[in-house]
C-alpha cells in the first residue's frame, strides 16, 4: 500500500510538522503516534472522527488512511438529527476523539477511542494492498437539497490534488502553512493538513482564525495562508490600523482563497496596503480542486484561474451541449472530469447516477464563464444564483461585487424573484455600513448599472442587519426570503 504521506517513513528527523496554539509534533513524533494508532484500525472500514480543530483530528485521519481505512470526519457543531443520519448512513465502526471530548447522545451507542498523540512502539500495519480507488475519506455535503449526502474521495483524489496544487503553487517542504479552517471539511483538512503533510512541510493551526495570529504566524515563519472569504473581509478591515498584520502578509509567499467568491473590493484592499495579491481556486467536495489562478501565473482577482494538471473541464448549455466558444461572458454550468473526483455518493447509486452525465463528467452545479486563455470565473450556483431575467442569463456574483464596490454597502448577496415581466427580477440583500442611513434602491440600481450593464442593476432591495452564513463562510441564499 503506497503511503499518502512519504515524509512519515523512517522518520526520525526533529522537522516541525503539526502545531496546534503551543501543542505539537515532530514528524518522528507524528508518525510514532500514527503508527501507534494505525494498528489498531486496520480491522475497520471506517472509522469517524470528532474533528475538533485540535491535534489529536490530525493524528486520527492520518492514521486511518495509513491504515487503509476510510475517516469520516464528523463536524462537532452539528445538531442530533444530522449525527444521526451521518453515523446511520456510514456506520463507522469506531469513534475517534480527543481525550475529554463531550459528546452528544447521537453518537452515545459508537465505541469511542481516545486519541494518544505522544503514543510510541507502533507501526503502520502491512494490510491488504490498497489502489488509488480505495476510499479515503467520506466527507458529507451540507445538506441543502436535503440529507447530507456522503462522497466517497478515494485515495488517488486526495494525492493528485495536493500533487496538482504542489505543481500550481509551487509548495515545497520549505513551506510553513497557517490556517484557521474547520477540519471536517476538505479546504481545512485535506489541504490545510494533509496537503503540508504530503509535502513534508509544517502546519500551524490557528485553533480560531484571527488577524492577530495570522499576523503572529506570518511574521515568524510561516509562508503560506489559506482562509475564506470572512477571513480575508475582516484582514482587509484590519490592514489600515495594524501595521504588524501589512508587513506578515506583504512578507507571505502565497495567500490562498477558498470555499466561496472573494469579492474583488477586498482584493483590491489587500493588494493597496500590503502589494500581495490573494489567490483563488475552485473545488468541491465531491472534486477536491478544479482550478487555481496559479503562483507563476498572472493573478486576476474575481476569477478561480485555470485547470489544474489533469483536470478537464468545460461549460455546458442548458441542454447539456457543449460551449466551443469561450468569450469571458457566455455563462454555462461547470463539468469536470479526472482523477480528482469522488466515486460515488455512499448508499445512494441514483444520486450518483443524477451526477454524472454517460461519459463521466461531473455536473458541479456552478455557472461560470471562460475566458478564452482558459481562466474561469464562477458566477455562482445554478439553483441559487443564475437569475433568468429579460431575456439574459444573469449571475449573481458579478453584481454582488459591483454592490459592495458602494461605499455605503458593507455585504451584499443577490437572488431572483419571480416576476410577470421579466420572468425574474433581481432582488439585492444589503448590510448598509450605516444601518441609520442605508443607501436607497435608486442610488445601487444606478449604481450597477455604470458598472454592468442596465439590465443587471437590482428591482429590490432588502436592508438586513447581517447575512446568514454557514460554518465555511458562504451566504446560506435559500434563508433569504423577502
Amino acid at each position: 500500500m503506497t503511503s499518502l504521506f512519504p515524509a512519515l517513513k523512517g522518520a526520525t528527523a526533529d522537522r516541525p510538522a503539526l502545531r496546534f496554539g503551543d501543542r505539537s509534533l515532530t514528524y518522528a513524533q507524528l508518525a510514532a503516534a500514527t503508527g501507534a494508532l494505525a494498528g489498531r484500525l486496520a480491522r475497520y472500514d471506517r472509522v469517524a472522527v470528532w474533528a475538533t480543530p485540535e491535534l489529536e483530528t490530525a493524528v486520527a485521519v492520518v492514521a486511518a488512511l495509513e491504515a487503509g481505512v476510510a475517516a469520516v470526519p464528523l463536524n462537532p457543531k452539528s445538531g442530533e438529527k444530522e449525527l444521526g443520519h451521518i453515523l446511520g448512513d456510514s456506520a463507522p465502526g469506531l469513534l475517534l476523539t480527543a481525550p475529554g471530548a463531550e459528546l452528544p447522545a447521537a453518537v452515545g451507542d459508537l465505541e469511542r477511542l481516545d486519541i494518544d498523540v505522544h503514543a510510541t512502539g507502533g507501526t503502520t500495519p502491512d494490510g491488504p494492498a490498497r489502489d488509488g480507488d480505495d476510499p479515503a475519506l467520506v466527507v458529507y455535503t451540507s445538506g441543502t437539497t436535503g440529507p447530507p449526502k456522503g462522497a466517497v474521495l478515494p485515495r488517488r483524489a486526495v494525492a493528485t490534488t495536493l500533487d496538482a496544487l504542489a505543481d500550481a503553487w509551487q509548495w515545497t517542504s520549505a513551506d510553513v502553512l497557517v490556517h484557521g479552517l474547520p477540519l471536517f471539511h476538505v479546504h481545512g483538512l485535506v489541504l490545510g493538513i494533509l496537503g503540508p503533510l504530503r509535502r513534508g512541510g509544517s502546519v500551524r493551526h490557528l485553533g480560531r482564525f484571527s488577524t492577530d495570529g495570522v499576523a503572529r504566524e506570518l511574521n515568524d515563519g510561516a509562508t503560506m495562508l489559506f482562509g475564506v472569504p470572512t477571513m480575508y473581509h475582516r484582514i482587509a478591515e484590519t490592514l489600515s490600523q495594524d501595521p504588524e498584520l501589512v508587513k506578515a502578509l506583504a512578507g507571505a509567499r502565497l495567500l490562498v482563497s477558498g470555499s466561496a467568491a472573494l469579492p474583488v473590493h477586498d482584493h483590491e484592499r489587500i493588494t493597496a496596503a500590503t502589494g500581495r495579491r490573494v489567490v483563488e481556486r475552485y473545488g468541491m467536495t465531491e472534486t477536491l480542486m478544479n482550478t487555481s489562478v496559479r503562483a507563476d501565473g498572472e493573478p486576476r482577482a474575481g476569477t478561480v484561474g485555470v485547470p489544474l494538471p489533469g483536470v478537464e473541464l468545460r461549460l455546458v448549455e442548458e441542454d447539456g451541449s457543449p460551449i466551443t466558444s469561450y468569450d469571458g461572458e457566455t455563462v454555462g454550468e461547470i463539468q469536470v472530469r479526472g482523477p480528482n473526483l469522488f466515486t460515488e455518493y455512499l448508499n445512494r447509486p441514483d444520486a450518483t447516477a443524477a451526477a454524472f452525465t454517460a461519459d463521466g463528467w461531473f455536473r458541479t452545479g456552478d455557472m461560470a464563464v471562460r475566458d478564452a486563455d482558459g481562466y474561469v470565473r464562477i458566477v455562482g450556483r445554478k439553483a441559487t444564483d443564475l437569475i433568468k431575467s429579460g431575456g439574459y442569463k444573469i449571475g449573481a456574483g458579478e453584481i454582488e461585487n459591483a454592490l459592495l464596490e458602494h461605499p455605503g454597502v458593507r455585504e451584499a448577496a443577490v437572488t431572483g424573484e419571480p416576476d410577470l415581466d421579466l420572468g425574474e427580477r433581481i432582488v439585492a440583500w444589503i448590510v448598509p455600513v450605516d444601518p441609520q442611513s442605508p443607501p436607497p434602491l435608486d442610488e445601487l440600481a444606478a449604481h450597477v448599472a455604470g458598472r454592468l450593464a442596465p439590465h443587471k442593476r437590482p428591482r429590490v432591495v432588502h436592508h438586513l442587519d447581517f447575512l446568514p452564513r454557514n460554518d465555511m463562510g458562504k451566504i446560506m441564499k435559500r434563508a433569504l426570503h423577502g
